[in-house]
């Protein structure tokens, strides 16, 4: 496959089968290039200052108008209702979440959509949700597009095929995609697949802003990749199915023709992939730990400045210099909520229990940090250059809503690890007022 590189840049794409498919110095001619369809997809306001002004031109066979309306679908284990259980402050730990299997339970992308906690709401155009999918099988003459917010898709088993409206992109794990509002897709996987979608409500993705770190390091602009236009002008008499997301809710529509038969596209409104080794760590070292946010890949900045609705965080290799500094990550009662998930490896702070497709949520003000025999190691270890974290990949969604845990997430999957307080037991007292 092609890309296009650059984040948020104007990109112009057609498809190399129909050249000219673009229209020159214009976006809606009286009658298009090959007899195409224009129509505009809008990821903001026509009226936002031109910094944050988001849309794309696309020419297709048929404009996306043409299906029948739309009936409700069920969501299976979809959902925004933040109230269906008790609220829960625990530090919570779900073991790897289960795919099954494909003789058993024939599940895609959409199907096996789970919510594990979320807050705010769609209607109001404020609010985050933590998803799992797990599948199986790929999507067959359906697509999917999400009217409430962007899915950041993070896989964690298994690579995706995922194709847009925009063209094509492979998504493997280590990788991560952003799918967003409004963008049609659909996904094929090549057997049991597995990761974890962060979604927002009201804002895009954004690279965060560098400040002192100066003009250059953690994720480049550059080393973000979009599809070139690829279409396919196909019928499907049997009856396409177009899944809307829309207030929470599911809907699907029947139309007789592919969704992805778009010949060529220019602007900035765009689906897009990122590799994370690409990423370009920042680190102390002299002493001490620096804070988490020096690991943010991408933001979603919210009304209040230096706030975010969500940050995508990672914690790749690198290296640990640092003097006279407990190393691991620090003991820790947040005003944000942090989620966190395991792509491969184990996460230096809890070597057992956090596994590969597990999850932890740590509430707003709940405390966590290193389990017990992470801090002994730590507190003993000699102080000289270490590769931190070789082999992982662990990643964090933060944000500044306190999130409610789903019925689902607490009690349907079964995948809560009860015992994840035990981790933190054997923690003892060194205290001595006799030694300085």
């Amino acid at each position: 496959l092609q890309y296009l590189s650059g984040f948020g840049n104007e990109h112009v794409s057609e498809d190399p089968r129909c050249p000219g498919a673009l229209p020159e110095g214009q976006n809606n001619p009286q009658v298009c290039p090959y007899g195409l369809y224009a129509e505009q997809l809008s990821g903001s306001a026509f009226t936002c200052p031109r910094s944050t002004n988001k849309r794309s031109w696309l020419y297709r066979i048929l404009p996306s108008v043409c299906h029948k309306p739309f009936q409700p679908l069920e969501e299976g284990h979809l959902t925004h209702n933040w109230d269906d259980v008790e609220p829960d402050p625990n530090q919570l730990r779900w073991k790897p979440f289960e795919i099954p299997k494909a003789s058993q339970n024939k599940m895609d992308f959409v199907s096996g959509l789970h919510t594990l906690c979320g807050a705010g709401e769609p209607r109001g155009r404020n609010g985050i949700a933590v998803h799992v999918f797990v599948c199986n099988t790929s999507m067959l003459d359906r697509c999917f597009y999400n009217s409430d917010g962007d899915f950041l898709i993070v896989p964690q088993q298994g690579k995706l095929l995922i194709t847009t409206e925009f063209g094509k992109l492979l998504v493997e794990p280590n990788e991560i995609c952003v799918i967003q509002q409004g963008m049609r897709f659909s996904v094929e996987v090549f057997g049991e697949t597995r990761g974890y979608i962060l979604e927002v409500y009201g804002a895009h993705f954004e690279l965060p802003d560098l400040g002192p770190i100066g003009a250059n390091g953690l994720a480049n602009p550059r080393d973000f990749l979009v599809p070139v236009a690829w279409y396919e002008d196909r019928q499907v008499p049997g009856g396409y199915t177009v899944i809307s997301k829309y207030q929470g809710k599911l809907f699907a529509a029947q139309q007789d023709f592919s969704p992805f038969n778009v010949v060529a596209w220019h602007g900035n409104y765009t689906p897009y992939k990122y590799n994370l080794d690409n990423f370009m760590v920042i680190n102390a070292v002299a002493f001490d730990h620096a804070d988490p946010s020096i690991f943010t890949v991408l933001t979603a900045k919210s009304t209040r400045p230096g706030v975010a609705l969500a940050d995508f965080v990672i914690f790749p290799p690198r290296w640990g210099v640092a003097n006279n500094t407990f190393r691991p990550p620090y003991y820790h009662r947040n005003c944000m909520s942090e989620f966190m998930g395991l792509i491969r490896g184990h996460y230096e702070a809890k070597e057992e229990g956090f596994q590969p497709g597990g999850a932890t949520l740590h509430s707003m003000m709940t405390p966590h940090g290193p389990d017990a025999d992470c801090f002994e190691k730590a507190s003993k270890a000699k102080l000289e250059p270490e590769r931190v974290a070789e082999g992982t990949m662990a990643f964090m969604f933060e944000s500044s809503f306190s999130m409610a845990v789903t019925k689902w997430g607490l009690k349907t999957s079964n995948r809560l690890d009860k015992n994840y307080y035990k981790c933190w037991e054997p923690l003892k007292s060194h205290f001595n007022p006799n030694c300085k």
